[in-house]
């Protein structure tokens, strides 16, 4: 099963990214990947989403995704499905550290769909863009904070 796994020390605490992730009717003004959602942050709460199709440049995907791990402060994860072509579960874990929270972001991709994707098409079209979100986050944080 493919996997995508970033990482970045975001300079504020914990609760402080928190708040900026579990916003979803705020993603659309700084989340470059997940361009737009709409939900609350709660257990199994169903998430409207459209996000960029990373395998299809220019391409988007609009999904009801299933958030699996709503801990704040500590982590979210959400499930969508394609039945047999494609599932995913994007996930972020916020862990403090000295001089901030050291962010782990990635996605566990399965399905047929998923199964045709190479290390280094992953490296190439999704490191990337997971990478560009991390900085997203960490700006989205720094500007509530000012």
């Amino acid at each position: 099963m493919p996997k995508i796994l970033t990482e970045a020390l975001i300079p504020a605490a914990p609760d402080k990214v928190w708040a900026v992730l579990a916003d979803f009717g705020s993603y659309a003004a700084w989340n470059p990947l997940n361009i737009r959602a709409a939900g609350e942050a709660r257990p199994g709460e169903r998430i409207r989403m459209t996000f960029l199709n990373l395998a299809r440049p220019g391409g988007t995907i609009d999904q009801t995704v299933t958030l699996t791990t709503c801990d704040p402060g500590r982590a979210l994860a959400w499930s969508g499905s394609v039945p047999l072509l494609f599932h995913g579960r994007h996930h972020f874990t916020l862990e403090p550290v000295a001089g901030g929270t050291r962010l782990l972001h990635g996605e566990d991709l399965g399905g047929l769909i998923a199964a045709t994707f190479t290390k280094a098409q992953i490296a190439r079209d999704f490191v990337p863009a997971y990478e560009a979100t991390n900085r997203a986050l960490a700006a989205r944080v720094a500007a509530i904070a000012a």
